[in-house]
């Protein structure tokens, strides 16, 4: 269930807001004259969200690569790349 909050909440109780925002783990939206105004939400959910932005990104790059006929690279390939990788930093 989304969480909505007045404007006049995030003046008048900014800590109440906080502390919603941390226990929640949810985005709050916030209302100005009864309209949708801003999201506040904390930085810790913030940053799982651009983790799944950045990995459906890759994810959306791999089916492209798919479908445009990459075959892509064994398990062998990858492991031997690996191998290589490391010995060359010794």
């Amino acid at each position: 269930m989304p969480i909505i909050k007045p404007i006049s909440d995030l003046r008048n109780k900014s800590n109440e807001i906080s502390k919603l925002a941390h226990t929640s783990d949810e985005p709050i939206f916030i209302t100005k004259n009864g309209e949708g105004d801003l999201v506040v939400m904390s930085m810790a959910h913030y940053s799982k969200m651009q983790l799944k932005i950045e990995l459906l990104s890759k994810l959306s790059v791999a089916q492209n690569q798919r479908i445009n006929g990459d075959k892509g690279r064994t398990l062998k390939q990858v492991m031997e790349n690996i191998r290589k990788n490391i010995n060359a930093e010794r």
